[in-house]
């Protein structure tokens, strides 16, 4: 899989990650341990970024990218992106898109120092973000 990062999107991520950090290209759509929303609404239209300072042994596709960042996905995510694969930042917003249009305007970025999150953590995130899901 591979991606191109557009200035923009590369002047960003510089910005806000690390060098040596794991960034994930993964579904905001509570299918994931790294999800905050969830439900019918979202399934296969919001992504987001999840830099770790581990791997993830569940993200274990590289995606090529021109902007040197150590980042992979998963399966479950590479079944929403297609060819021609572009990440831009626009109106202060990161925007994915594919030869099919675009996928998310908003794409979020979120940190974590743990390798993951517990199942716990979710549940307690979940409960609390339980008015934001559909």
């Amino acid at each position: 899989m591979k991606i191109s990062i557009k200035d923009a999107a590369k002047t960003y991520l510089a910005d806000n990650v690390q060098p040596e950090t794991v960034l994930l290209l993964t579904l905001d759509d509570g299918s994931n341990q790294y999800s905050t929303l969830g439900g019918s609404c979202a399934i296969g239209d919001k992504f987001q970024f999840v830099a770790l300072t581990q791997p993830d042994p569940k993200y274990s596709i590289p995606v090529e990218n021109d902007a040197g960042l150590n980042l992979w996905t998963n399966a479950d995510t590479e079944l929403y992106l297609n060819n021609g694969l572009i990440l831009d930042r626009v109106f202060n917003q990161l925007s994915l898109r594919d030869d099919t249009g675009i996928l998310d305007s908003a794409v979020g970025m979120i940190t974590y120092t743990a390798e993951e999150k517990s199942d716990l953590d979710l549940k307690k995130e979940m409960q609390t973000l339980g008015t934001r899901i559909c």
